[in-house]
């Protein structure tokens, strides 16, 4: 029963359309209430849950990250790279199909959102591809697929967050995703080439190195901030935290002192978006934090393992049905949302199989960013479809062909461990 109070009702107030910190407050009252712990003292130990669970250095790193990714979104950052990008692999079968994904990695050094990714980058990518003669759906379809590594490669907002609902080092989390996010690309980028010989697509000419080097030498600023970021945790300069506030730093001195693109004034602007959004998700992380609580104190982690245990010992059996089990989730819940709700259910029962937390944590997140791309919820596909100008349906269909190197890469990711491990292990 209580496995259905606090997974059913959860999805139920969610389908009523209550907001996700909410939904996760109530739940957790209602099974309090349900056990018969519900007291003052028990009520204070809900305000001293959801206090702590804010007050975390590590959740720093967020509000730090946000801050990055916009004052680098602003004025020319985005065209430098793309073009630059464009120069690169421009001349690959698939062209800007190809472009597209490459400055998907780049750009995913900066923002961590898929969402952010689509709708900043695709309305460049969208617009030149159409003007080369691509297909409007095949280009909103690959522009939404690339858009999924945006939160594979650091910095990544969703693992930070698996992080800290499922006390994983963030460092080695933030590590573990930059090979899974190549070996997303090069999946795509296959999926393109074939598309395009197959279409017979356009694509530009050899760039000459000295073209090359221009527009190298144009966006190489921009294009430090991956290096910064990776470079300085893979090499212990930083933590994640430390690492979000030097890229904040260097983003500011980039747009505001060098390219000048970005006023002092407008920062007042940005600042209050970041003020926003971070504090929309300390309230579900705080709401989560008792909701998780109250889950490990009904032992329901217990429960679940039992539950799988029970139906097959085998560790790629488990694997396989949290595959499933997530891509479906990903279909109707927010990925943050999810993260912070099935962190403490389902990281026990992993670890008990075997499962190294950073892989797990790799396996969960991409696994909800496949769930960007699929209906009813996938805010990447209405996102993509309203810079594309295009209808719900027409969308589906420009995205539907790109499931396959997705899912090939989520095979990649779980069979394979040490694709999630070697950087971060």
């Amino acid at each position: 029963m209580l496995i259905a109070i606090y997974v059913g009702l959860v999805l139920i107030l969610f389908l009523l359309g209550f907001a996700v910190p909410y939904s996760l407050a109530i739940t957790a009252l209602v099974g309090m209430l349900y056990a018969g712990n519900f007291s003052v003292a028990q009520m204070q130990t809900i305000v001293t849950k959801m206090s702590g669970g804010v007050n975390s250095f590590t959740l720093l790193a967020i509000p730090l990250f946000l801050l990055a990714g916009k004052v680098m979104n602003a004025g020319s950052i985005t065209n430098r790279i793309f073009k630059f990008c464009n120069a690169l692999v421009g001349w690959i079968p698939g062209g800007l199909g190809q472009v597209n994904i490459l400055a998907s990695v780049v750009f995913a050094g900066m923002s961590g959102s898929a969402v952010a990714d689509a709708a900043g980058l695709g309305t460049i990518e969208i617009k030149a591809m159409n003007d080369e003669g691509f297909d409007i759906e095949f280009s909103a379809g690959i522009t939404a697929a690339s858009s999924t590594i945006g939160p594979i490669i650091p910095p990544s907002i969703p693992l930070i967050m698996f992080g800290c609902a499922g006390s994983v080092s963030i460092s080695k989390l933030l590590l573990g995703g930059v090979i899974p996010g190549l070996v997303c690309a090069l999946c795509l980028g296959v999926m393109v080439a074939f598309t395009a010989i197959k279409r017979n697509y356009p694509r530009r000419k050899f760039p000459s190195a000295r073209e090359l080097g221009k527009l190298f030498m144009d966006a190489f600023l921009a294009l430090l901030t991956p290096v910064i970021l990776i470079g300085g945790i893979l090499g212990g300069i930083f933590t994640a935290t430390e690492a979000a506030a030097t890229a904040s730093a260097y983003g500011l001195v980039l747009t505001v002192l060098i390219y000048r693109e970005l006023k002092w004034k407008d920062l007042v602007t940005v600042i209050r978006e970041v003020c926003s959004e971070t504090a929309a998700i300390m309230l579900v992380v705080a709401a989560s934090t008792i909701y998780g609580y109250m889950l490990t104190k009904c032992m329901i982690p217990k429960y679940v393992l039992e539950l799988f245990l029970s139906i097959s010992s085998s560790k790629y059996v488990f694997l396989l049905l949290i595959n499933l089990f997530l891509l479906f989730v990903g279909c109707f819940m927010e990925t943050n949302a999810a993260i912070l709700i099935l962190t403490p259910i389902l990281l026990p029962a992993a670890v008990s199989f075997g499962v190294d937390p950073v892989h797990f944590g790799l396996i969960m997140v991409f696994n909800l960013m496949i769930g960007l791309l699929t209906p009813p919820v996938g805010m990447c596909l209405y996102a993509t479809a309203r810079v594309a100008k295009i209808s719900f349906e027409r969308m589906i269909r420009g995205v539907a062909p790109f499931y396959v190197p997705l899912v090939i890469t989520l095979i990649a990711i779980t069979m394979v461990p040490w694709l999630s491990t070697f950087l971060g292990g």
